[in-house]
Parts: structure tokens; sequence; C-alpha cells
């Protein structure tokens, strides 16, 4: 093109408009202050990939800003969440697996039980061990938040929601799934153990088991948002799950634990549905659980004849100079409530300490995500 006259001159000419063309779009940037105020130049660079918002560095602005408000992301993360659980069932499938076939044993263990005094601490052990598998079936959500920390941290980065959004839209879609959890646990042993109550105890019984995997799941979350190792989180979900039904009220009653641990018994989460679930069985003062010469079941004169033990109880009649006969009751429900140390809280207000426990974790996960990803770029 050099032996051509005039050869590079159409190249120069063009280099000269397309100058003049990025010189002028460089003018009418908003990072230029041209046909936009800062706050525009800023939302263009994040749009880009080139800020962030949160606390930035190397003169970074911040933005604090969000598209949609708050309903419309609660709208959007719901309907996501739903569409997750319906695209990936196999955590619902576990967990509705896990807890209709721990039902199903826990019927045919228990199956059918009466009111004797055998019975009576069967049902003790009954409630402690089905309140107990609410809260570790939850455990199998530790990995849930883990998987999604990643997508949460890039979203909020650019702000697309609110940390309170995830949050809440969390609790929310996880409860349809335990309200059909725990009419299924309820339905397969509520009558299968010969509960009592009626409608009124097995309408109870439903909520406090609701309640229970509220609370767990919450507590789940928890441990989820501050515990980033998956191996590291069962670990100690397994371990404080243990140590709660340790404490529950059921290996040792409240006014038998040492009062240097007893600070421990009231923060245990399995301790208040464990008491509900109590009261509602045991709180009828005309339910008799040990009558006439059931007395003797539990001691060394258990194996004796029954016309030894009724003479037995003649002669303690005459001794102790009060009626004593095969219908005397000598152990009602709130006897045992009593001796289990069940005294201090009314069942429903039971439930509202498991429901404020669930509310409290949920808190501190807000926390969690707050102080723990920062959404910075380094």
């Amino acid at each position: 093109m050099e032996s051509i006259p005039n050869g590079t001159s159409a190249l120069v000419e063009h280099n000269k408009i397309w100058q003049e063309i990025e010189k002028r779009r460089r003018e009418s940037s908003p990072l230029n202050g041209g046909g936009g105020s800062l706050k525009e130049a800023i939302s263009a660079s994040i749009s880009r990939g080139k800020l962030v918002s949160g606390s930035a560095t190397g003169g970074s602005a911040v933005m604090k800003t969000f598209a949609n408000p708050f309903w419309v992301e609660m709208g959007v993360l719901c309907r996501r969440g739903f569409l997750n659980m319906k695209r990936t069932p196999k955590l619902f499938l576990a967990r509705l697996v896990t807890v209709l076939g721990t039902g199903i044993i826990l019927a045919t263990i228990f199956w059918q039980l009466d009111t004797s005094p055998r019975s009576a601490q069967e049902r003790l052990g009954f409630f402690a061990f089905a309140m107990t598998v609410m809260f570790y079936t939850c455990s199998d959500a530790l990995p849930v938040f883990q998987e999604e920390r990643n997508i949460f941290m890039r979203e909020t980065a650019y702000n697309a929601y609110r940390r309170s959004s995830y949050v809440l839209s969390n609790a929310l879609i996880s409860i349809p799934s335990f309200v059909i959890l725990s009419v299924g646990f309820a339905c397969t042993t509520f009558f299968a153990v010969n509960l009592a109550g009626g409608a009124k105890g097995f309408g109870f019984y439903v909520v406090i088991i609701l309640a229970s995997f509220w609370s767990g799941i919450s507590f789940i979350s928890f441990l989820s948002g501050i515990i980033h190792d998956r191996i590291v989180s069962f670990t100690v979900t397994t371990s404080f799950l243990s140590l709660h039904f340790l404490f529950c009220g059921f290996f040792i009653a409240r006014n038998r634990i040492p009062e240097y641990w007893l600070w421990f018994h009231y923060l245990t989460l399995s301790k208040y549905p464990y008491e509900a679930a109590l009261r509602n069985e045991f709180n009828d003062p005309t339910r008799c659980f040990q009558q006439g010469v059931e007395l003797f079941d539990n001691s060394p004169l258990g194996r004796f004849p029954t016309t030894m033990k009724l003479k037995l109880l003649k002669s303690m009649s005459d001794t102790l100079d009060q009626t004593l006969s095969n219908s005397t009751c000598f152990t009602t429900g709130v006897d045992i409530l009593n001796r289990r140390g069940v005294n201090d809280l009314s069942k429903w207000n039971a439930v509202l300490v498991t429901v404020a426990w669930g509310f409290f974790f949920r808190i501190l996960f807000y926390f969690t995500l707050v102080l723990g990803s920062k959404n910075k770029r380094k």
C-alpha cells in the first residue's frame, strides 16, 4: 500500500473517525460524570462485574440499593425454593421414609400400652425417643446451605436480594413439608400406642411435633451458617443432639440434675417438646397408673401371687387405719409428672418456648449471614 499514492489515507481517516466516536462515548459515559450521577456509574460498574456491594477497598464505592422490594424478593425466593424441592425431592422423601419408618417401629414396640406402672414407664421412653427423632431428622439439611453458599454470596454481592429475604423464605418453604411429616408421624404412632386425649390430644400431639421440627431445622440452619465444613458440622450436630437427649429429663429427672448442670437442662431443645408431650398424656388427675396390687409390681413382692398381695393390702390398711383395696389408686398421671419434675411449665407454654427457640436460631442464622459473608472480591 506504500507504493500506491494515498494508499494509507483511507486507514488514517478511518482511525480518526473511530477515535472521535470513542472520545464522545467516553465523555457521555456515567463514569466520567456525563449524563448520570455517581450512583448510576456505580450501578453500571456492578452490572459489568467491576464493582461489588459491601465495604470495598481501593476506592470502590458502597452500594446498598436493591432492585426489588422485600415482598417481591420473598415471592421469587419462595418460588425458587419450591421449584428446587420439586426438582430434587430426595431430601423430602428421605425424611418421609425416616419419619414413617421410625413411627412404625415405635408403634410396633409400644403397641397398645395400658395404664399399668410398667406401661407408664414405657410411655416416658416413647415420648423421649419420639421427640428427639424430630431433631435428628432435621440434621440431613446441613449440606443444603453449604451447597448454596457460593450462589448466595454471588447473588447478595450484586444486591440481588436481601439476606433477611433469604432467611425468611428459607424458613417458609420448609413448613409445608414438616406439616406433612408431623401428621404422618402422629397418625402412625398416636392410635397404635394408645395415647390419651382423644381428638384434642391428637391435635396437640401434631402441634408439638411440628414445633419440634421448626425448632430443629432452625438450629440446623444456624449451625450450617457458622460451620462451613460438612464433616465438622455433622460431628458437632450429633454431639449437641446427644447432649440434648441426655438432659431432656428422661434419663435423669430435673430435680435430680446437679445444680451446676441445671442451666444446660433449660437450654436443651428437646426438653420443652418432651415435657409438653408428657403433660398432654399425664395431666388428667382422674387417670390411674398404679392401682391396688399393682403397688407391688416394681418391688421384690411383685413375684408373690395376687391372693398374697391382697392380704398384704389388708394388713397395710389395718396398720395405717385407711381403706386400701384392689381398687385404690396409688399413682395418678399428675403424680408421675411431679416425680419427673415436669411442673414448671404448662403444655402450651412449653410449645411456645419450643417455637421461640426456632425464631431465636433463625435470627442467629441471619446474623451469621451478615457477619460471615462480606461479599468482597479479593
